[in-house]
């Protein structure tokens, strides 16, 4: 554990060096591919391919539409392009603040710990009203569903994602933002010739011509995520001096559909049975030749990539440089490490099953559902979201951020409840649907706390029994 503590005072140095230096030309910058999974929706059931986007560290929207260098205290952004990002005006392209994008707010203290639809819609609401005035005041891009810059508002709340990361200059940048405010932003958007990861590709070859290429024989003549993503690694590897790294961000856990592992056309016909079962019947030709093109030059593992080149996104947004190999796994976590968190939270519900009869797991999902259902999510003015809830006899709330969820007006026991909850499908899931190891040490110190909390509440209610039927009260905690 001393270990561990010196590798994240190294982190927290180590981002206060990235911050100190940002105001100065030749402070250090990135451009990365953002691989993400697959939604399952619309073509993509079919595909599998996922989405592209782009990732910028020193690049941040003017608007929208329009380009600039950040300033100190920002933060890099995203920009995406997609078949209907439903403004009234056909723009190619929006770009948005990095947190907005993977969190829906803009301070990532104030990030939500469970996913809904619900609590998706409240943060793309507060988005479009504060940030898109002008662009998206109205119907149908303030009403559809299929708008889709909804997607880059909290979308880890509904898939997975890894970026990939190399250095830029200063020079590049302003290139590249002079060019794209200098163009058109006209969206001619095609699923064949110019889709998401056609125009990735554009933006990462302006830096470095010829950096990444289409795989014309695993795309069946398409460019696809997963392929280009390949492309930017190969092309950091043959270059060092870039210093690729890999960001893993999961999806947040909660009631909304898991995303699907991204892949390429032909490991979608060669892993999908739905596809593969059809082909077999009527172009049996064709599957040995689909398997071969996936297998000899088609595999990428994001995640075998991720454990090889891991970099830590500090709360601020930043990349920080490649790591020593003995720091790798303060990223990653290792198997050990895993598995001991796993056996302390079996004791943690050990103790609540001692506690509160009834109390295991299946119980701890129903209440969940329970809370997802009848809750009402609200926001407060700085983002926090909030759980109000009329349950029977009483009325109470439960934050549902990482700032409130331990807040003095969150009910202590719903919030340990939900923290359990949580924790629990963490560490159930196989590693490349898990947080990485530090922002899990994160939620696992919440954890704690509201253990401790809790424990406050159980004492006094068993004070108030035991007062009740004439017996002496324990000396236990008080409210803070």
């Amino acid at each position: 554990m001393l270990s561990r503590a010196l590798t994240k005072g190294l982190f927290s140095l180590a981002l206060a060096f990235v911050l100190a230096g940002l105001g100065c030309p030749d402070a250090r910058a990135d451009v990365g591919i953002v691989l993400n999974e697959s939604l399952g929706t619309s073509m993509d059931r079919i595909s599998g391919t996922g989405h592209s986007a782009v990732y910028f560290s020193r690049i941040c929207p003017e608007s929208p539409v329009k380009l600039r260098l950040c300033r100190p205290e920002e933060n890099g952004s995203v920009m995406s392009n997609y078949i209907n990002i439903g403004e009234p005006q056909d723009f190619e392209w929006n770009i948005v603040p990095l947190n907005i994008y993977l969190y829906g707010v803009e301070n990532p203290r104030f990030r939500v710990l469970f996913g809904t639809y619900q609590i998706k819609d409240l943060l793309e609401e507060r988005y479009r009203a504060k940030y898109l005035a002008g662009y998206c005041d109205g119907p149908p891009c303030s009403t559809s569903s299929k708008a889709e810059w909804r997607e880059m508002v909290g979308a880890t709340l509904i898939r997975g994602m890894y970026i990939f990361v190399i250095d830029t200059t200063v020079e590049q940048d302003e290139a590249l933002i002079a060019q794209f405010n200098d163009s058109r932003n006209k969206n001619h958007f095609n699923g064949v010739t110019r889709n998401c990861a056609d125009f990735t590709k554009r933006v990462i070859n302006a830096y470095f011509p010829h950096a990444v290429s289409t795989d014309y024989l695993n795309g069946l003549g398409m460019t696809t995520p997963k392929a280009i993503a390949r492309s930017l690694v190969h092309f950091a590897d043959r270059n060092p001096e870039l210093s690729l790294r890999v960001l893993h961000f999961a999806q947040v856990p909660g009631t909304i559909k898991r995303s699907s592992d991204v892949r390429a056309v032909t490991e979608q016909l060669y892993r999908s049975k739905k596809l593969l079962i059809p082909m077999l019947i009527f172009a049996d030709y064709g599957v040995p030749v689909v398997a071969a093109s996936y297998l000899l030059t088609g595999r990428f593992n994001p995640e075998g990539e991720f454990e090889k080149h891991p970099g830590q996104a500090e709360r601020s947004g930043y990349a920080i440089r490649p790591m020593q190999q003995e720091e790798q796994s303060q990223i990653v976590g290792t198997s050990a490490e895993w598995k001991r968190y796993r056996q302390e939270l079996n004791s943690l519900l050990h103790e609540r099953g001692q506690a509160e009869p009834g109390g295991d797991a299946a119980d701890l999902h129903r209440f969940f559902k329970h809370v997802s259902k009848v809750g009402k999510p609200r926001l407060d003015a700085n983002g926090e979201v909030w759980m109000d809830i009329a349950d029977k006899d009483h009325s109470f709330q439960v934050g549902l951020s990482a700032n409130n969820i331990l807040g003095r007006n969150s009910d202590r026991q719903s919030a340990y409840e939900l923290l359990l909850w949580r924790t629990q499908g963490v560490l159930k899931s196989p590693k490349h649907r898990r947080e990485t190891m530090p922002e899990f040490e994160d939620n696992w110190d919440l954890l704690q706390q509201a253990r401790l909390r809790n424990a406050e509440v159980v004492a006094k209610d068993h004070d108030s029994d035991k007062l009740a039927k004439g017996g002496v009260p324990s000396t236990g905690g008080t409210d803070d």
